[in-house]
């Protein structure tokens, strides 16, 4: 029998497991999701604590299926809000018994409570199944992904600069790694600020504030 219900903490490894059945579904999936199990539990708890949507499909007692939802709510280019799906996935063995489309159809009644205009998808473009099994159903194109990393870009910028790293940018020196991390501590700290008190605003990397006289009268 198919049940297709939210996932509960105990269904998250289940979960993590076919996302990397997902991501070895795909001949590109190795360079856009090369996590580990552990960091996919992480970040589905993540995805969960921050109010996404895990929808499972279960079959005999074992999670077959899976949807990654978030809620977008209305912004700049959209008036109204959007259910975005992160994965759309069935295991290999319970495909073609409608399971992909019982997962949907349980995406749209979530789209349809959180009174969404529509519903995005974006499979992993050598994933040839999961996007023909989309397009039968309605969904069209509507925007391309491109994805750089970081440490790339910052080269390519320089060199399309043509200046030394330190004297075009001398913010680099400022939000190198030790203050990247200082950054990172106190966005950490941030989080907890209800638990931890007052947050260290100073300015990254430097010391001390300064502390000025006042000025004298007259």
């Amino acid at each position: 029998m198919l049940e297709i219900r939210p996932a509960r903490e105990a269904d998250l490894p289940a979960v993590a497991a076919l996302a990397v059945e997902a991501r070895d579904d795909s001949p590109t999936g190795i360079q856009l999701a090369a996590q580990h199990t552990d960091r996919l539990l992480e970040h589905l708890s993540v995805l969960l604590a921050a109010g996404g949507h895990v929808l499972v499909a279960e079959q005999d007692g074992r999670v077959v299926g899976v949807v990654l939802g978030r809620v977008v709510a209305a912004y700049l280019f959209a008036h109204r809000a959007s259910l975005y799906l992160d994965m759309v996935f069935v295991a290999p063995r319970a495909r073609r018994h409608g399971v992909g489309h019982a997962l949907l159809r349980a995406a749209t009644d979530l789209a349809a409570v959180h009174e969404c205009d529509d519903i995005y998808s974006a499979p992993v473009p050598g994933n040839r199944g999961v996007q023909r099994f989309l397009a039968r159903l309605g969904f069209a194109p509507a925007a391309g992904h491109r994805v750089a990393s970081v440490a790339a870009l910052q080269r390519r910028l320089l060199a399309a600069e043509g200046a030394p790293r330190d004297a075009a940018h001398p913010h680099h020196r400022k939000f190198g790694r030790a203050g990247i991390e200082d950054l990172i501590a106190r966005r950490r700290r941030a989080r907890s600020v209800m638990e931890s008190g007052p947050i260290d605003m100073r300015p990254v990397g430097g010391g001390a504030p300064s502390r000025r006289r006042p000025a004298k009268a007259g």
